[in-house]
């Protein structure tokens, strides 16, 4: 996989794109598990920051990995 569009350097819909190719819901949520990962929301909702560039894709990532 690619690594995530810098926010200072991308548009907002790079970054969605980014997202929904990175996460994408294979609905089987038994075998999947990203719905878990990220507490129920959408990856899309999950990264709302990254993808307004607000906060990097390593920095909103760390919300999740605690």
């Amino acid at each position: 996989m690619n690594e995530a569009p810098d926010i200072h350097a991308s548009t907002e819909t790079d970054r969605r794109e980014y997202i929904k190719n990175r996460f994408p819901c294979i609905a089987d949520c038994d075998m999947c598990g990203l719905c878990k990962v990220f507490h129920g929301k959408d990856p899309e909702l999950a990264y709302d920051d990254y993808i307004k560039g607000i906060r990097s894709f390593s920095e909103v990532s760390k919300d999740f990995n605690r």
